[in-house]
């Protein structure tokens, strides 16, 4: 398990795994963050297609005052390689506000540093957190059938496909299908033994 730095989500200091320190975003990620967030191929998936400096530095600004676990609010965790202080990309922690014990995860990474399996550590550590820390019972993670990768990292957790929605969201022009994957409190430490 990561070992996690934190007394309380209000003191939450960062994640600390083999080659990452997961923490809050900062003014000088800027470069990096932007770089990949206007990337197509890692636009692809996601909700977004681009991100403009204003927009970027927005987001830098919120994230860094926010905290993990607050309910209805998505915390992303800056993922930063040890090895060089470079940013790799993100993964993101959303307590559900209707059901404050269930956690979605999502992740984001340069293509840089994707085929690595530093998305995987990142997201175990988050996942991690989420059950140790912020108490949660549950985890989901839903992608697009189509996203290859994002179904493999999720397998790699030992994350249980739940749900193969058709159609299930209007995305980037057309209908597309999403799995649903999730993992229980109970279930997580029997994962990852090793």
């Amino acid at each position: 398990m990561a070992r996690v730095s934190v007394v309380s989500t209000r003191t939450f200091i960062n994640l600390d795994t083999p080659r990452l320190i997961l923490r809050r975003f900062r003014d000088t990620d800027l470069v990096s963050f932007m770089a990949y967030r206007n990337d197509r191929e890692v636009a692809r998936y996601q909700s977004w297609e681009s991100i403009s400096s204003a927009e970027a530095a927005k987001f830098i600004a919120q994230q860094s005052r926010h905290r993990p676990g607050i309910p209805g609010k998505w915390f992303q965790f800056a993922a930063e390689v040890k090895a060089g202080g470079a940013l790799a990309g993100d993964c993101a922690l959303l307590v559900i506000k209707t059901t404050p014990r269930i956690g979605e995860i999502g992740y984001t990474f340069a293509p840089a540093f994707q085929h690595s399996g530093l998305a995987t550590e990142a997201a175990r550590a988050v996942i991690d957190f989420a059950f140790a820390s912020l108490e949660l019972n549950r985890v989901i993670a839903t992608t697009d059938c189509r996203n290859a990768p994002s179904v493999a990292l999720m397998e790699r957790l030992g994350m249980r496909r739940e749900g193969h929605f058709i159609h299930n969201a209007w995305f980037k022009g057309e209908w597309c299908d999403e799995y649903q994957y999730a993992v229980l409190r109970e279930q997580w430490p029997r994962l990852h033994l090793s």
